[in-house]
């Protein structure tokens, strides 16, 4: 065996070692996320909406005139910014998730019905998909939240509605392979109904694409969630989600008072990388054609 032939085994091993490494750093950002939402109103050191200006721009501790009564400063109104943070994690992450579990039941329902019914179903269905795909993402969900208004319910609808397609889309493909198994040929040979088939025999069987699909969803959602909430078609105020901290942050950044801005900015940056980081090592695990190579 030559040189290159063995370097290119050992790079190939050591990039399958990699990969069956999980990031322990974006498990422990997003955890840290999720127990700061889920214990919110209890570590929150101030109430997140309660405004004081005789207490407004104060900076964070650190810098000077800072005091550790508010850690990272206050907002324009005097509100604490690390307690909106923290209350600003428990709305931008529910609403990512319920979103992205809103999505992907429609999409995959949608998925099921298109891959193993074929025929008109299949093309109602993907051309839907293709219609609903043709449009801007953003651009969809800030029509669609204009004319139904901000709320939180709202927003969960809408960013199921606009991203469902992509799971369509990607189950459709799996079940149009599977459906052509023997276990399948030999589930209608028995007299199982087309019900049975998809939700018994062939849902299992697109569930690990469907969760390396949400997983990697879920930094999309939050970002588009930020960006209706910094557009004013979002989560509506004095709700304090990260979008409208950086709505509320941009002219105090002006003035100087770049923290406003700067910690949600931040945060939401934080938890879409490592989300990211996340969906592409759960993919690569579940990738049946890496299976064999570990």
């Amino acid at each position: 065996m030559n040189e290159a032939a063995i370097e290119s085994d050992v790079g190939a091993d050591a990039g399958r070692g990699a990969a069956s490494r999980p990031p322990l750093f974006a498990i422990a950002v997003l955890a840290l996320f999720v127990g700061v939402a889920l214990l919110g109103p209890w570590i929150a050191p101030h109430d997140a909406q309660l405004a004081s200006l005789a207490n407004r721009n104060k900076p964070p501790a650190w810098l000077e005139h800072g005091t550790m009564r508010y850690l990272l400063g206050t907002d324009h109104l005097g509100r604490d910014v690390l307690s909106r943070l923290i209350m600003g994690a428990r709305i931008s992450l529910a609403v990512g998730v319920a979103a992205v579990l809103a999505a992907g039941t429609i999409g995959t329902l949608l998925g099921l019905l298109a891959g193993y019914l074929g025929g008109w179903v299949d093309q109602l269905v993907m051309r839907v998909v293709d219609a609903w795909m043709a449009l801007p993402a953003l651009i969809f969900a800030i029509f669609l939240a204009a004319l139904v208004g901000p709320s939180e319910l709202n927003i969960v609808l809408i960013l199921g509605g606009v991203y469902w397609t992509r799971y369509a889309r990607v189950v459709r493909g799996e079940v149009l392979s599977l459906r052509e198994r023997d276990f399948v040929r030999l589930a209608v040979v028995t007299g199982c109904s087309p019900a049975r088939i998809m939700l018994r025999h062939l849902l299992p069987n697109v569930m690990n694409t469907v969760i390396v699909l949400a997983t990697l969803m879920l930094g999309v959602v939050i970002v588009t969630e930020a960006s209706l909430s910094f557009l004013g078609v979002g989560v509506p105020p004095p709700q304090p989600a990260w979008g409208l901290m950086l709505a509320d942050g941009k002219k105090s950044m002006v003035a100087g008072y770049w923290w406003s801005a700067v910690f949600p900015g931040l945060a939401i940056m934080l938890v879409v990388l490592t989300a990211s980081l996340l969906g592409d090592w759960i993919r690569d695990r579940l990738d049946p054609r890496l299976q064999g190579r570990r």
